[in-house]
């Protein structure tokens, strides 16, 4: 394996969400690395369907850390870019276009999650860390606003970077053999791999939090999937000119 490739796999399986931030600024030049190995990601017919919003503001940054449920880090990082799928500018050049089918939808998350990736991969190899925001969606009318994003922008995902100011462990993650699948989907997944996940998690959080918390994997499934959550989207991407056929 070369040097080359073994760096690169090392900065991907030592990822850490980051959420603590020292005050130093990123550089013209790491942000200008960071984008441009955002950029590299792959497009699907090469429709390059995102956009980054950069929030330098001060002021704009508070009220998208207020929109994001207050999360102290999206306001502290030394940089939050906002993550869009992106089909406004296609129109603008082609207006005849034809957009709002489902399939653009998927096309536009993955192209841009893809982006989100790399940015952040980018950004660990340079030494800095960082964490996605999920919560850019909890409100996203008013973010749409607030950042006037035209019909055809949805707002997907933040990303926080910068110094960090922490060392967390990585967050173990599930076993290969329950991930990899040879050739067929299992009729059922086995269960002793699982127990043992569970416990793995449970110790994680046991020593993460000092004995505070004790959750397994499953337990963590449990909660965050009893309800539907941000029940309003459906709307709001048919609203922005998604999935409207």
């Amino acid at each position: 394996m070369s040097t080359a490739t073994s760096s690169a796999i090392s900065v991907m399986r030592h990822h850490r969400s980051i959420r603590k931030f020292t005050e130093q600024a990123l550089t013209d030049d790491q942000r200008s690395a960071i984008l441009a190995s955002a950029q590299a990601a792959p497009s699907s017919s090469f429709l390059q369907a995102s956009t980054v919003i950069r929030i330098s503001s001060a002021e704009l940054r508070e009220q998208v850390m207020a929109l994001c449920g207050n999360q102290a880090y999206v306001g502290s990082a030394a940089e939050f870019w906002v993550f869009c799928a992106d089909f406004h500018r296609h129109l603008q050049w082609v207006p005849e276009a034809k957009t709002g089918f489902a399939e653009q939808l998927l096309i536009g998350a993955i192209d841009t999650a893809l982006m989100g990736q790399n940015a952040l991969t980018a950004a660990e190899s340079l030494g800095l860390g960082g964490v996605f925001i999920g919560a850019v969606r909890n409100q996203p009318h008013a973010l749409s606003d607030l950042l006037q994003l035209p019909k055809g922008v949805i707002p997907l995902f933040g990303l926080c970077m910068g110094h960090p100011a922490q060392d967390p462990e990585p967050k173990p993650r599930l076993p290969a053999n329950l991930v990899l699948c040879e050739n067929h989907y299992p009729a059922k997944f086995d269960e002793a791999h699982m127990q043992a996940y569970d416990e793995q998690v449970r110790h994680y959080y046991r020593t993460r939090t000092g004995g505070k918390k004790e959750m397994s994997w499953t337990g963590q499934i449990g909660d965050t999937l009893a309800k539907e959550a941000r029940p309003f989207m459906l709307e709001f991407l048919q609203q922005q000119g998604f999935c409207i056929r």
